[in-house]
């Protein structure tokens, strides 16, 4: 370990790492260049956001039977949101990166890895693409700031820097191209992990966490909306994207002034059945809805979806459809789908078929959100299904994401929540539409081929009698689907 004086404000500022280059200093946030037996002030850096993340500097755990310890941080944003980068020292001096992103967790390490390499601006979510030896999907590509730091870190970084970057999946397998430096990126192996799995010392407590939250070194953000003056049921720290339930208005609290970043027009409030900041007990832990958002797919079928938090367990959603509840998590590992678009995916050796394949759309949000949402937000939805259990891949021009969801019963939904749910229970989800037409036709195909032998031999008399039934079950059933339409809209 190297100590040295900050040339700011003279406090002490530790390099654990030999691979490290700056550190913030912790007591004036100033940026210090280890360069030779010298130290160097590069200006002040931001102050992180404290958010609802357990970790800290000098948190500790295990890792592949090899103790770490966090020694520093970075802190990024990007169009849908913001997540932080823990910079890992290993007791054996090497070093790696712990994504901490809305609760999911992975861990990347660099590695050489021979050509070929796709470009930065040929990628797109969704695409299959050759990273070294292995074919792999694109998960994700963005562009972010950095927008603050704290402690060691193995580059320069100032409010400014961008990173570049790109995610590939494969099953388990994770994979990250950095293109910060330049076209040539840096490649890295990670893998998803868990606090627990790498038994974490020293994390946060949830009072730690309630208290620092959404501070920038004591400010606390406003909670009133800075547009119309309505309140926000926001939870400071949690969350830094905004819509408010009045007006509409689009807010970033990821700053110590609330802005507004895009004003919206004041709207209607529309019934759901459970409300923004209901409280409930699941599996003894507690938590609560900090956003609302109802989609709406290709024909027009409704359904909304509660972003629920807890602070150990992360971000999850309850959706009600017209299926039923259904409770839904994003997932760490992916399933193995051979191409965008193919009928199964393998996950844990079991096959799982396509079920659905449709748009969704954003038609109405209100709350705090980990991403930034915004009415008219459209992704490309494919579902599978294996007995109860449905997987669900959703594409968007950013990012491709696979969640997990299974049904809750209505009756399980009031013993969490202590309310009633509102409303007859719903028939069908997105894609039900035209329940009794699709009936009606597969019943007509069988008519057909029961009646194709005596079609051969009497084809003018046989065909009309074919005709007048067929017309006699299909036009029912075509009002009977106007009539499910109607009950819906």
């Amino acid at each position: 370990m190297q100590i040295v004086s900050c040339p700011s404000c003279g406090a002490e500022v530790k390099f654990r790492s030999h691979a490290s280059v700056m550190a913030v200093c912790e007591y004036c946030s100033t940026r210090v260049l280890k360069d030779a037996d010298a130290v160097k002030d590069l200006g002040k850096m931001s102050s992180v956001l404290e958010d609802y993340s357990p970790i800290q500097i000098g948190t500790s755990g295990v890792l592949g039977g090899r103790a770490f310890n966090v020694i520093g941080r970075i802190q990024l944003r990007y169009a849908a949101g913001m997540w932080n980068e823990w910079y890992l020292l290993f007791d054996d001096g090497a070093t790696s990166w712990l994504g901490d992103s809305s609760g999911l967790y992975t861990v990347t390490t660099a590695r050489d890895t021979q050509p070929p390499l796709p470009a930065f601006d040929e990628l797109e979510p969704g695409g299959m693409v050759r990273v070294g030896s292995e074919r792999m999907m694109v998960s994700e590509v963005r562009t972010a700031d950095c927008t603050g730091g704290q402690g060691e870190l193995p580059f320069k970084v100032a409010e400014g820097w961008q990173a570049k970057v790109a995610d590939f999946r494969r099953g388990s397998s994770f994979v990250t191209l950095d293109y910060s430096d330049g076209p040539e990126p840096v490649v890295y192996t990670g893998v998803s992990v868990t606090l627990e799995a790498m038994q974490c010392q020293l994390l946060r407590e949830d009072e730690q966490i309630e208290r620092s939250a959404g501070r920038y070194r004591g400010k606390l953000s406003a909670l009133d909306c800075p547009s119309c003056g309505g309140p926000i049921n926001y939870l400071p720290g949690q969350t830094a994207n905004l819509l408010c339930p009045s007006c509409n208005a689009q807010i970033d609290a990821a700053s110590p002034k609330a802005q507004v970043l895009a004003a919206g027009e004041r709207v209607d409030r529309v019934p759901t059945t459970l409300s923004l900041g209901a409280e409930a007990n699941l599996n003894k832990q507690r938590y609560r809805i900090l956003g609302v958002m109802v989609r709406e797919d290709d024909e027009g079928t409704r359904w909304t979806e509660y972003l629920l938090y807890g602070a150990r367990s992360g971000f999850s959603w309850l959706v009600e459809t017209d299926e039923g509840w259904w409770r839904a998590g994003v997932m760490p590992e992916w399933p193995a789908w051979e191409q965008t678009g193919a009928d199964t995916v393998m996950l844990d050796k079991i096959m799982y078929e396509k079920l659905y394949d449709y748009g969704a759309t954003v038609i109405y949000a209100a709350g705090a959100f980990n991403w930034r949402v915004q009415v008219g937000d459209h992704v490309r939805v494919f579902e599978f299904q294996r007995g109860q259990t449905r997987l669900a891949a959703e594409l968007s021009t950013e990012e491709l994401i696979w969640s997990r969801s299974t049904p809750v019963a209505a009756d399980q939904i009031k013993a969490w929540f202590g309310v009633a749910v509102r409303g007859k229970a719903r028939r069908a989800q997105a894609t039900e539409k035209g329940r009794y037409g699709s009936a009606a036709k597969k019943f007509i195909m069988v008519m057909l081929a029961v009646n194709a032998i005596p079609m051969l031999l009497n084809f003018g008399g046989t065909l009309v009698f074919n005709l007048l039934g067929a017309l006699a079950i299909f036009l029912p059933a075509l009002f009977l689907d106007s009539i499910d339409k109607g009950d819906k809209s």
